[in-house]
């Protein structure tokens, strides 16, 4: 093959076979150095957007915890107002039974 007019031997048919199978060997490492970089790529969005995932629903429950213990603060606020008057309510009779004489049953 050094002309181009002469015909092919085995052994030039053998270099280009060898020539062929290099490229297509560099092709195919090329082409798997870009999936891998592709998929790490691809790994990495998904782990950021689990990891976003996460914080928005810690961020609603911690909202929906924080409203909840509000609530129950109020609720032990109004509980303790009930005690109070009921042990006023409770004093005010005992004086009561005091002053017309009626022991307590």
């Amino acid at each position: 093959m050094n002309n181009g007019h002469e015909p092919a031997t085995k052994a030039d048919l053998r270099a280009l076979e060898q020539r062929m199978e290099g490229k297509i060997d560099a092709l195919e490492q090329r082409v798997e150095g870009k999936i891998d970089g592709s998929e790490q790529r691809v790994l990495d969005r998904v782990g950021e957007m689990i990891r976003d995932s996460e914080t928005r629903l810690l961020q609603a429950f911690y909202s929906y915890a924080d409203a909840n213990n509000k609530r129950v603060g109020q609720l032990e606020a109004n509980d303790q107002g009930v005690i109070s008057r009921l042990g006023t309510l409770e004093n005010r009779i005992l004086e009561i039974e005091k002053r017309l004489n009626m022991p307590p049953q």
